[in-house]
């Protein structure tokens, strides 16, 4: 069933519980009946506000199942002047909101897009991909980068960097930033995108871009959706070859690892540039993954591709895909583990750039104080990229040329609040230790945060962040829930 059809299911079934006034005095939403006196009648929709309990209690949770705060209403619409009359009627009444790829479904792990008391909107309702041309796609926020990466990959085109699993929206991704294997050579997804359409915080519909609207245009991406929601996005295109050849080779030594990364790198012979650890029974070991785009009629050269590797001898393993395979690899793995559950546990995420020259200490010391019982035998990412590729002034990294993400990807085994207690007080030593050495997070993760910390985080650039809060979300309406303001 695709989305359209599923809303349609979904607004059917909620008319019984859709709200049709507000309650100053109670702070609540009336429905099932007409207003009242004391109430004040909502703007006429195109979709839906629906405040039955299910709804909202599904809207109080997200991937990380470990924040669960309620909203009062989720908002599903049926247009973007919806969400432009909602914010409208929300900054009258001092109601927060929060916009989420669906409800649960954010690309964040600790209740960023969840909001107490306020408004979630689904954004997933507004899913529409409105054009492709030759070197652009014009997009809803709701939609999905698998969504369009079938309509691109047939003509030989791709967003150039995607995330490992392109479920994610448009909007989410575009909204923290968006790393993948690609980054190294193009930057972020936030870097390849030409136009912006937002709602700000005033409940203005904003068309913005390089050239115009430059200052929301460079604050919402990657602005955590603290200056407006993200509803339309015109993404680059470029031209990719049918099939990608990935090459895997083992490691028992990280700073040999991260050597030949950067070297596969800085050589422009590959098209994407991975790796993991992984336990090998005494103790973490090391894997690179390394991708070549390629025409079947002219395969790549193995071997001139792999000379100089400095992997364990025997290692070294090659497979192919078509290019919507690769990009969708992670489907099986994720489909079964769902079936065993999997995704319901808990994911106390931590997610963090760490600078180029310390990351082999660096990661040695966190690898040195984990099993694989404090990861649920969750993935741990191990990958550089380049600063110069990056352009959103609020994705903040370390300042050095080369960069690292470090992604500990943990599942809570067992999913009881004292194991993710833990983990999560962890995930807050390894952040102060990566901050200690000019580290920065990507903020999807389970790290508590405090105004200080947040502070720190977008230094130099913290008064310009708040100067952007003041002119585009002045009454602080929109996403409370990373806790920034």
């Amino acid at each position: 069933m695709n989305n359209a059809l599923a809303r349609r299911g979904f607004l059917q079934g909620s008319i019984a519980v859709a709200a049709l006034a507000w309650s100053p005095a109670a702070r609540s939403w009336v429905g099932g009946q007409p207003p009242g006196p004391d109430t004040i009648e909502i703007p006429s929709l195109d979709g839906e506000l629906v405040t039955d309990a299910a709804t909202r209690e599904q809207a109080a949770d997200d991937f990380g199942h470990i924040v669960h705060r309620a909203p009062i209403a989720v908002l599903v619409p049926g247009s973007v002047e919806d969400i432009v009359k909602m914010i409208h009627f929300a900054r009258a009444h001092r109601i927060k909101v929060a916009g989420a790829r669906g409800i649960g479904a954010s690309h964040g792990t600790n209740g960023q897009a969840q909001v107490e008391g306020g408004v979630v909107i689904d954004m997933s309702a507004l899913d529409q991909i409105h054009e492709i041309d030759g070197d652009s796609a014009l997009v809803d926020a709701g939609v999905r980068w698998i969504d369009l990466l079938a309509q691109t990959a047939p003509l030989g085109k791709s967003p150039p960097t995607l995330t490992d699993f392109i479920g994610l929206s448009v909007g989410g991704t575009l909204s923290v930033g968006g790393i993948g294997g690609q980054a190294f050579r193009h930057g972020l997804q936030v870097d390849n995108v030409l136009e912006l359409e937002v709602v700000t915080g005033k409940g203005k519909r904003v068309t913005c871009s390089p050239t115009e609207h430059a200052e929301l245009f460079h604050a919402a991406r990657a602005g955590l959706g603290q200056f407006g929601i993200i509803v339309r996005a015109r993404i680059k295109l470029v031209d990719v070859a049918p099939m990608v050849r990935t090459y895997t080779a083992v490691y028992t030594d990280l700073a040999v690892l991260t050597a030949d990364q950067e070297a596969a790198a800085d050589s422009g012979q590959f098209d994407y540039v991975e790796g993991s650890a992984f336990w090998a029974g005494a103790g973490w070991q090391y894997q690179i993954e390394l991708a070549k785009y390629y025409d079947p009629a002219a395969p790549p050269d193995d071997a001139a591709l792999l000379a100089g590797l400095h992997a364990l001898p025997g290692t070294q393993a090659a497979t192919d895909a078509s290019y919507f395979d690769f990009a969708n690899r992670l489907a099986p793995l994720l489909g079964f583990l769902e079936s065993i559950g999997a995704m319901a546990l808990p994911h106390p995420w931590i997610d963090q750039f760490v600078p180029g020259s310390s990351v082999v200490p660096f990661v040695e010391s966190v690898l040195s104080q984990i099993t694989p019982a404090d990861t649920g035998n969750g993935p741990i990412l191990i990958y550089p990229f380049n600063r110069s590729k990056l352009t959103a002034p609020f994705l903040r990294v370390p300042d050095e040329p080369r960069i690292y993400l470090l992604a500990i990807l943990r599942f809570t085994v067992p999913p009881i609040p004292e194991v993710v207690a833990a983990q999560i007080a962890q995930n807050r030593a390894f952040f102060d230790a990566n901050t200690a050495i000019g580290g920065k997070l990507y903020p999807i993760d389970s790290v508590p945060m405090s105004r200080d910390d947040w502070e720190a985080h977008f230094e130099p650039y913290w008064d310009g962040f708040e100067d952007a809060k003041d002119r585009f979300d002045p009454d602080f309406v929109l996403t409370p829930g990373q806790g920034i303001f």
